[in-house]
């Protein structure tokens, strides 16, 4: 962690891009306990804050809503300010505009992101998908996802600091070629 020459609180912000299915999740959590510098960050906490607020402007997905794009790289500033720590985000973002957005409010805000695209093959994601349980009740809707993400992976692989293929790691081989290339930008 670092501070700026105006004297801001600069982080490393480690965005686990990538669909439902992909190991953002656990990633994320393997990822962040391996330093106590490292802190875990929902952006979808911005979302579910968003929602009852927001309940007359219907979108499709929190992440429509600019308001989530702004407040979003606000929130996690303020939690890096507030705790000394970098972040380690999972969160979807399957539109090349809305990411030019949180990207630039992040880096606005004098934060080094780390962009982190996890993929697998459809097939697996598939199978992941139907196999988790504790999510079954949004099963369809996770899967129904999976299109939009086909036709976002370019744009994401391109725009990645590091694509993962996690069809053939471990969840823990996984976290620690995200940890190998966060090393440098944490030192």
């Amino acid at each position: 962690m670092s501070r700026g020459a105006d004297g801001m609180v600069q982080g490393v912000i480690i965005w686990v891009n990538g669909t439902f299915g992909a190991g953002k999740t656990t990633t994320s959590h393997l990822v962040a306990d391996r330093s106590p510098e490292l802190r875990l960050f929902d952006p979808e906490s911005v979302g579910y804050m968003l929602r009852p607020n927001l309940t007359d402007y219907p979108v499709r997905d929190f992440r429509d809503w600019e308001s989530w794009r702004i407040l979003t790289p606000i929130v996690a500033d303020e939690v890096v300010r507030f705790s000394g720590q970098s972040l380690v985000a999972p969160q979807t973002v399957l539109e090349e505009v809305y990411w030019d957005e949180l990207l630039r409010g992040l880096s606005q805000r004098g934060h080094d992101v780390l962009h982190v695209l996890l993929d697998a093959d459809e097939g697996i994601l598939r199978a992941r998908i139907e196999a988790d349980m504790e999510l079954a009740v949004a099963r369809q809707g996770r899967l129904e996802h999976l299109p939009r993400y086909a036709e976002a992976r370019a744009w994401m692989s391109r725009r990645a600091d590091l694509v993962v293929n996690t069809t053939a790691f471990t969840q823990d081989e996984v976290a620690d070629l995200v940890w190998d290339a966060a090393q440098d930008r944490l030192a």
